[in-house]
């Protein structure tokens, strides 16, 4: 018997059975769309830092980010990490995370459409963010499928496909039965893993013979990288600030996040889950870099390397049989609940957003719960199309979209999309519609126009990079709101004030309004 797949299989089959489980136990806690989409915003502080923390971290960090910005940047990839933690969670739960959760629920909006369409006081804005959340959520799903089929392939030696099939099906049963109080939990017990595995995984990588330790592996790969010329100058330092602002910044706007601050309880949830989700993102993120950095030492020639195969063969190398298995779990624990986060955005825009809000209005509450669940299924099985197809054309042509490049496109698109009639929603009486309208169409505008134009010119290749541009998308939308905002009509002020009052108040007293009544002026303000 080969000791060492039983060992690997052991494990990844017990992690499998526990998911399955907490679904089971679960299953009766997702009767409502409430309940699947918000698990009843009752949520307490730890079980949210966690769905906050594995959410924003997935395969794409430990696989695509590690292997290829630890290689690039080295220690200077730290800073990304950092950024991730300080700005991505710390700064968002403090600016954002009463806010939200007051808001939506003065409001009654159950996703970012939703806010957005009763926020600007318009109909057809819930449709237009509805199309963009689905339409550029599934390349972030399918970068996070490509780097589980990558890490599933060097360590179990399955093929890319069955990878794929088998985490999609996975998926789609816990997410089916047991809704967003089954994905808070099971985060929670893959955030544990994910802690512990990251510990693991530095110890031995640092261990291994040609690292030679932590201090020396440090002192080691700082030579290594002096004697390969692999100094960060220029548009490496453009590209390295871009790729921090991108992916903590670009955090604020992006659905599956902004979703947690729905879910969260109370203020002291609201507290708790500010400094637990820092501390997990800063040991997540700084460790993750911190093995990319080591791979200059451990291949002979890791340029050599596939960029979004450099963590997992890295990894076969420097790590036994048994903590491989655990360290694929690690990695697979990461991104079974940001494809859970990913998908029940995407299935609640679908089923929320666009049939309940236009199709069929008069939809009962089990037909839209219903809805979400099977367009969840549908997100999952094109997600992970496109995963396959992606490795099937680089099979075929030896080249295909990186992992990086997917998962920027996604976070670029959305975060310049949304982030600015976001804040401003939460912190501007004076944002319109128009401004939000703005924002959305002229990021979609500019993207593809950067896009086009870093194709066509080659010059601009090292400026305009995938993260490049979902820095410039942003920056616009931060300006075109409050500047169209400016000239354009507001939504009605009662509504504005009302929705400015809640935000201010404890979170145990704000309670869901009727719509109309928001909107309409009182008897004082009518005199």
């Amino acid at each position: 018997m080969d000791w060492d797949l039983f060992l690997k299989t052991a494990i990844l089959a017990l992690y499998v059975a526990g998911m399955l489980l907490i679904a089971f136990l679960t299953r009766k806690r997702s009767k409502t769309v409430g309940d699947t989409l918000l698990g009843n915003r009752n949520m307490g502080g730890w079980l949210t830092a966690f769905a906050y923390g594995t959410t924003y971290f997935s395969a794409v960090i430990f696989i695509g980010y590690a292997g290829e910005q630890g290689y690039t940047f080295g220690f200077h990839s730290l800073w990304i990490g950092a950024g991730n933690a300080f700005i991505g969670a710390t700064l968002a739960w403090l600016l954002l995370g009463k806010r939200t959760r007051n808001a939506t629920v003065l409001l009654g909006t159950k996703t970012m459409p939703e806010y957005f369409s009763a926020r600007y006081h318009d109909k057809y804005l819930k449709l237009l963010s509805a199309l963009v959340v689905v339409v550029f959520l599934l390349p972030y799903s399918a970068s996070v499928y490509t780097g589980l089929g990558y890490l599933f392939k060097s360590v179990f030696n399955i093929d890319f496909v069955w990878v794929v099939v088998a985490m999609a099906a996975l998926t789609a049963i816990y997410l089916f039965f047991g809704g967003y109080f089954a994905t808070a939990v099971s985060d929670f017990a893959q955030g544990v893993v994910m802690l512990v595995g990251v510990a693991v995984m530095i110890a031995f990588v640092f261990n291994y013979e040609a690292v030679g330790g932590l201090f020396e592996g440090l002192k080691n790969i700082a030579g290594k990288r002096e004697e390969l010329g692999l100094t960060v100058s220029g548009e490496g330092i453009w590209q390295l600030i871009a790729l921090i602002l991108l992916t903590s910044l670009g955090s604020w706007g992006l659905p599956q996040i902004v979703h947690k601050f729905h879910t969260v309880k109370d203020e002291k949830a609201i507290k708790k889950a500010t400094w637990v989700s820092t501390a997990f993102a800063l040991v997540i993120g700084i460790g993750a870099y911190l093995v990319g950095c080591a791979a200059v030492l451990v291949f002979e020639d890791a340029a050599a390397v596939p960029v979004d195969q450099r963590v997992p063969e890295l990894l076969a190398k420097t790590l036994p049989a048994g903590l491989l298995g655990l360290i694929a779990v690690l990695v697979l624990s990461a991104s079974m609940s940001t494809l859970s986060g990913l998908t029940l955005s995407v299935a609640s825009a679908a089923g929320v957003d666009i049939m309940k809000g236009y199709l069929k209005k008069d939809a009962s509450d089990k037909a839209v719960n219903l809805t979400i669940k099977i367009v969840g299924i549908v997100v999952i099985a094109i997600s992970a199309g496109i995963a396959v197809y992606n490795d099937f054309f680089q099979q075929a042509h030896g080249r295909a979209t990186t992992i990086v490049n997917l998962m920027s496109l996604s976070w670029g698109v959305l975060a310049g999309a949304f982030i600015g009639p976001y804040i401003y929603g939460l912190y501007s009486k004076n944002a319109t519609r128009a401004g939000a309208y703005a924002s959305v169409i002229g990021t979609l505008v500019i993207t593809a126009a950067l896009y086009i134009v870093s194709k066509a010119v080659p010059a601009s290749a090292g400026i305009l990079t995938p993260p490049a541009i979902g820095v410039f998308t942003m920056a616009y939308g931060m300006i075109a709101v409050p500047v169209v905002s400016r000239f354009t009509r507001r939504p009605p002020q009662p509504l504005v004030e009302k929705v400015f009052a809640a935000e201010r108040m404890p979170v145990a007293e704000v309670r869901e309004a009727d719509y109309e009544t928001l909107c309409a002026p009182s008897a004082e303000e009518e005199k």
